[in-house]
């Protein structure tokens, strides 16, 4: 995508998403056969409703047929949120994901798994996961040394206090016994 064209659908696109209460992401045309794509990535600090997603579709839709943003040619529009695997870049990515696995590389210290607790103005205090029965130790690491980072998925977390649930459980298990 060119960068006039960029430039011109980013100012066409960024006012209706405001006005949604969305952060417009990206924004990307690509090649689809004889079409073309238009990727419109948004976001949220609650996460993004579907609702909110269909309704800007439809806004962005009217506004690209009054417009000439796209061409003459053929094109199919999406309207989306980020996936998972959607590296995170921006200070506000990293608020979004509190408290979730990353997976972070520095460019010091070379790859770091662990759970963000907080973000300030200049990096994040992390939570490095314990192994082998080891408990979590802290750590830092400022927006200035990370390289890349991602959310790594966990399928199998247990929510907070849960451990102490299930041993108060087992404890009260055994004293009826």
């Amino acid at each position: 995508m060119s960068t006039t064209q960029s430039e011109r659908l980013r100012a066409l696109l960024q006012p209706l998403a405001e006005k949604a209460g969305l952060e417009l992401e990206e924004v990307t045309v690509t090649a689809a056969g004889k079409r073309r794509q238009l990727m419109v990535v948004v976001d949220a600090e609650d996460g993004v409703q579907l609702d909110a997603v269909a309704e800007l579709s439809r806004e962005v839709s009217q506004a690209l047929d009054a417009s000439d943003a796209m061409g003459e040619t053929e094109y199919v529009l999406e309207v989306t949120s980020p996936g998972t695997d959607r590296p995170l870049t921006e200070p506000r990515h990293f608020r979004r994901n509190a408290g979730r696995l990353v997976k972070l590389q520095l460019k010091e210290r070379g790859e770091l798994i662990a759970r963000i607790m907080t973000v300030d103005d200049t990096g994040l205090g992390l939570e490095v996961p314990g192994v082998k029965g080891r408990k979590p130790k802290p750590a830092r690491a400022d927006f200035a040394e990370i390289a890349r980072a991602r959310v790594e998925v966990e399928f199998n977390r247990k929510a907070d206090g849960e451990d102490e649930e299930a041993a108060a459980d087992s404890d009260e298990s055994a004293e009826e016994a």
